[in-house]
C-alpha cells in the first residue's frame, strides 16, 4: 500500500460538490461518497481538516427570487449555509466511525465550537477531522480565501481543491474542446491567465506562504486517497 507523501492537509470542498443530481440542497448518496474518501485518507494516518462552501444552499435561494439583500447580509448567510454543510458532513464521517470536530468563525456553541488554532490543531494531532464552518467570519471574504488562511493558521503541507473536472486549463473545457490542462502551473500564471483556480486572495495567500495547491476531480473515486499518495492527480500550483 502507497504511504501518505502529506501529513496535514486541508481539503477545499464546493457546496455545489453536495449537490449530486440535484438543483438545490445535499445529496445523502454523494456526501456519504465524500465521507468515506476522506476515511480512507484518515486511515492512512493523515490529518485532515475540511473547508466546505454554501453555494448549494445559498445560490439555489437567490434562485428562487430572494433578492434586494445587500451585499455584507448575503456574505453572512452564504457562511450560515456553510455551517448547514458542514454539520451534514460530520453527521456522515461519524456514522462511518471517523471522530469529527466542527469549528464555527461565527459563534454558535450549541451546534459547534468557535474557531480556535490551538484546539484545531490538537484535534487533529488526534486523528479527529476538523471542518471549518462560517468562512473567515467576514464578510467579502470567500470560502477560498477561509481554506488558505486556515490552511496557513494550522501549518497544513497542502491544499487539495475539489473540482469537477480533472485540473486547471487555459479555458473552459466544457465550452472549448482544445482546452489543455496544466500538469503544473505557477501562482502567477493563475493570477495573470486569471483562470479562477481560486480567487486572488486565496493566491496570493497561498504563494506569500509557499503553500501548494493541487486541483483534482473529486468525481473520480479514490483522487483524494491517490493525491496524497503522491500520485500524479489533477494540477499542481505552486511556486
Amino acid at each position: 500500500m502507497n504511504k501518505p507523501v502529506y501529513k496535514r492537509i486541508l481539503l477545499k470542498l464546493s457546496g455545489e460538490a453536495l449537490l449530486g443530481k440535484s438543483s438545490f440542497g445535499i445529496d445523502s448518496d454523494v456526501i456519504l461518497l465524500i465521507a468515506e474518501e476522506i476515511k480512507e485518507v484518515v486511515d492512512l494516518g493523515v490529518q485532515l481538516a475540511v473547508v466546505i462552501g454554501g453555494g448549494n444552499i445559498f445560490r439555489g435561494m437567490q434562485e428562487s427570487n430572494v433578492r434586494d439583500i445587500d451585499r455584507t447580509s448575503a456574505d453572512y448567510m452564504g457562511m450560515l449555509a456553510t455551517v448547514i454543510n458542514s454539520l451534514a458532513l460530520q453527521s456522515s464521517l461519524e456514522n462511518i466511525g471517523v471522530d469529527t470536530r466542527v469549528q464555527s468563525a461565527i459563534e454558535m456553541k450549541e451546534i459547534a465550537e468557535p474557531y480556535i488554532k490551538r484546539r484545531s490543531i490538537r484535534h487533529l494531532e488526534k486523528g479527529r477531522v476538523v471542518i471549518f464552518a462560517a468562512g473567515t467570519g467576514n464578510p467579502y471574504f470567500t470560502t477560498d480565501t477561509a481554506a488558505s488562511l486556515r490552511a496557513v493558521e494550522i501549518r497544513a503541507d497542502i491544499i487539495l481543491k475539489a473540482t469537477k473536472v480533472d485540473g486547471v486549463y487555459d479555458k473552459d473545457p466544457n465550452v472549448y474542446d482544445d482546452a489543455v490542462m496544466f500538469d503544473k502551473i505557477t501562482y502567477l500564471d493563475v493570477l495573470n491567465k486569471d483562470l479562477k483556480v481560486m480567487d486572488s486572495t486565496a493566491i496570493t495567500l497561498c504563494r506569500d506562504n509557499n503553500l501548494p495547491i493541487v486541483v483534482f476531480n473529486l468525481g473520480k473515486r479514490g483522487n483524494i486517497k491517490s493525491v496524497i499518495t503522491g500520485q500524479s492527480v489533477g494540477t499542481v500550483v505552486e511556486g
